[in-house]
């Protein structure tokens, strides 16, 4: 190495190092991304551990499908795991398909679906969630006869004005599916809404002596028509008690980071590209670039690598 090469180095090594002591403290290096297969992740959620905000850490994160290597962006429930199709963010919705559940094109055995006790989503006024192939003698929708899990004062879960609903749902052809013929009365099935089977919404179907269920989102009660009815279930997403997006993970998402959180009390971290986290933004990672120092001459200690 020349000495004016060496000189060159050194001098850039000093203004890295003078930066970063001047700029915000790097805390720990995590690789946190912006995207899962075709979803972008934006907060609260993350695509791995110290990804996004701790409290939807256990409920939705990215997972690889060996051996083709395709990430999806999944949530484990209660009830079992489920692909997140699309995200709202300005909504603050996530929507997923479960494939046991019955629509107007196929319908099937199902196994329900259970939210975790401490699952911080909730369900939209406009989802209407339908139980199919009742027992119209021994179901507790119907009979009021609760168990330890099903608990309510002499009142039915149905609401007795989803009779249309039903008569759609039985008017499409696959119903035969259920082992029930077309056009079934309506009598053995259920519309209700999901806070009535507690704040956990525990479907068990096996309990509720029903043969499948289907959810519908975004319901309209002057489409009568079955088979144009969007199926699905959608949850609703809160960031805290005020739902006021954090304005630290704003920032850091606004200078091309990712948020993250680190240590033993979860502290906010900024995941910035390049490998380098800290506990700002990555607004000091653009200054820097734009001096045109190359990355391959930059230290690596701040990176974890």
């Amino acid at each position: 190495m020349t000495f004016l090469s060496s000189s060159i180095f050194n001098l850039t090594l000093f203004f890295f190092f003078s930066f970063f002591l001047a700029g915000p403290l790097p805390v720990l290096s995590q690789a946190c991304k912006n995207s899962c297969g075709d979803l972008p992740i934006r907060y609260p959620f993350g695509t791995g551990p110290g990804c996004g905000d701790p409290r939807f850490q256990n409920f939705v994160t990215c997972k690889c499908d060996s051996p083709q290597g395709r990430e999806r962006l999944v949530l484990t429930a209660a009830s079992g795991t489920y692909t997140i199709q699309w995200i709202d963010y300005g909504n603050h919705m996530i929507y997923i398909q479960d494939p046991t559940m019955s629509t107007c094109s196929c319908m099937q055995p199902s196994r329900g679906f259970a939210l975790d006790w401490s699952a911080p989503f909730s369900f939209p006024e406009n989802t209407v969630f339908a139980l199919l192939g009742c027992s119209v003698t021994a179901s507790p929708v119907f009979n009021n006869s609760f168990n330890n899990n099903f608990k309510k004062n002499n009142a039915p879960l149905c609401d007795v004005s989803g009779g249309p609903i039903c008569s759609q749902l039985y008017a499409c052809p696959p119903v035969v599916g259920l082992n029930l013929p077309l056009y079934s009365p309506a009598s053995s099935c259920c519309v209700y809404s999901p806070v009535d089977l507690g704040p956990s919404f525990d479907m068990d179907l096996k309990k509720l002596q029903c043969e499948s269920y289907t959810a519908v989102i975004d319901f309209d009660y002057r489409q009568l028509d079955a088979a144009k009815w969007k199926y699905g279930i959608a949850l609703k997403y809160r960031f805290s008690v005020n739902n006021v997006y954090p304005l630290s993970c704003l920032q850091c998402e606004n200078s091309n980071g990712v948020c993250g959180y680190v240590g033993s009390y979860n502290s906010f971290a900024c995941n910035c590209p390049f490998g380098v986290t800290t506990s700002t933004d990555c607004s000091f990672q653009e200054s820097f670039w734009s001096h045109g120092v190359k990355s391959n001459n930059i230290p690596r200690v701040f990176t974890g690598k």
